[in-house]
């Protein structure tokens, strides 16, 4: 449903600043352009000249903007009073504007009256929202490349391809008295494969771009006394975890947000793995295996001066998740630091007391998040991309399946139908208003 009413916000931050922005949008901003500047302004044109109270005192000096619609941000008639950016003057003219009739706006409501409007889709509006949050210039580049439409033109593309598939199928169904087995000639078996390829290709990129808006979690897992604690200690760059010569100090899982170059990374120090009687370090045991089955990567960190890796623990970690041995203590025995690469992955050198190793642990979980420098491959996304996407593949792969089995063609075609919709809820050509809500909700007052 369209809206109808004109709203107002303060689009720049809270406090002080040289200058603060008022940002009205809706069927009435040629009225407070009227009531507020006394003259209606060219469009897309910047004019200084007083911004007045309902007494035609001047509240203060600035630039005033005027976009008329549809050639907006929202779609609809749009004024912005740049002024100088005190809090009092802000609000001033703020509830000038309140005064003559215009509501205040919700967090987001005018991107999502640009998603409404049309102006931008779904995965754009919030693209908007995650620019503004960015921690790096790498989530800037690939929250950019969402906005500009990247994300959204590779599901277009997907969603082109189903529907041309599906179309197919439904002529064979409707056309199933006829003597030719349109979907056994190994054209749509085709179809359908290149289309899984290219989901796949877009769900790891999306896969990465997640990692580089909502940062990673990393477990340390290991056994007692390996240096689990050291090495949460440095990389957060302080004392975070109490650090002792006593095997099993750490009894319960130690959460710790850090950046690396911007990359945002939640560590989780646990337990030391081993059996014990003591019931406080069963928990904290138990408690580790929980934390090590929901990360992203583990970091197993082994105690470089004992020279048998403990293969039993390393057989008892999940095999679904990214792993990379860490060999600590290498100031006592020596050896080189830095990283390998084994027939069992990357393996880290490093020495958590001299620092020794450290940075190519912080080049390689740069690399574990999808950092690639300035890559054209990764963009933006959210979990609900990536939820829609692994549903979408879901429903692809079992197209595949039914094709194969030779199952009723009515079959295959509701798995494509559902996957043409599971992406389409990416950029919001079929979205509820509940999803809305929570989307533009998040999104900052005035944006």
């Amino acid at each position: 449903m369209m809206p109808s009413d004109t709203i107002a916000a303060i689009a720049t931050p809270p406090g002080k600043g040289g200058i603060g922005i008022l940002r009205v949008s809706g069927p009435g901003a040629g009225h407070i352009m009227q009531a507020m500047l006394g003259k209606k302004l060219k469009p897309r044109f910047a004019a200084r000249l007083p911004f007045l109270d309902a007494n035609d005192s001047i509240i203060d000096n600035g630039i005033a903007l005027y976009f008329p619609a549809p050639k907006s941000f929202t779609g609809e008639d749009i004024l912005e009073l740049h002024a100088h950016g005190g809090p009092l003057v802000m609000d001033m003219l703020l509830r000038r504007a309140l005064a003559l009739g215009v509501r205040l706006a919700r967090p987001g409501e005018f991107s999502e009256r640009a998603f409404l409007n049309g102006k931008i889709d779904l995965a754009q509006a919030e693209a908007i929202a995650d620019l503004i949050e960015s921690t790096s210039e790498q989530a800037v580049r690939s929250a950019q490349r969402s906005l500009q439409g990247e994300f959204s033109r590779y599901i277009h593309e997907l969603v082109d391809k189903l529907v041309e598939l599906r179309l197919y199928v439904e002529a064979a169904i409707d056309f199933a008295e006829e003597d030719i087995d349109f979907l056994g000639e190994g054209a749509v078996a085709e179809r359908l494969q290149a289309i899984l390829v290219k989901l796949q290709c877009i769900k790891r990129s999306a896969n990465q771009g997640c990692l580089m808006r909502d940062g990673m979690t990393v477990v340390i897992a290991g056994e007692p006394n390996a240096g689990k604690s050291s090495l949460l200690n440095c990389l957060s760059g302080r004392e975070t975890a109490i650090v002792t010569d006593r095997a099993g100090t750490t009894r319960d899982a130690l959460h710790e947000r850090i950046q690396i170059d911007g990359l945002p990374l939640h560590i989780i120090d646990t337990a030391g793995l081993r059996e014990s009687e003591d019931s406080v370090e069963q928990q904290g045991i138990r408690r580790a295996r929980e934390e090590i089955h929901k990360a992203d990567h583990i970091l197993l960190i082994m105690d470089d001066s004992v020279h048998a890796a403990n293969r039993a623990l390393i057989g008892a970690l999940p095999d679904n998740i990214g792993l990379t041995r860490i060999h600590n203590k290498i100031d006592l025995t020596g050896a080189p630091p830095g990283s390998r690469t084994t027939a069992d992955g990357i393996e880290i050198y490093l020495s958590c007391k001299t620092g020794a190793g450290l940075a190519a642990l912080h080049q390689h979980l740069k690399a574990c998040m999808g950092y690639a420098g300035e890559s054209e491959d990764v963009f933006i996304a959210r979990r609900r991309h990536l939820d829609a996407l692994a549903r979408a593949e879901s429903f692809v792969q079992g197209s595949i399946d039914q094709l194969n089995i030779r199952v009723a063609p009515e079959l295959l075609a509701e798995d494509l139908r559902q996957a043409q919709h599971a992406l389409a809820e990416i950029t919001g050509e079929f979205t509820s208003e509940d999803l809305l809500g929570r989307i533009f909700s998040s999104f900052c007052i005035g944006k």
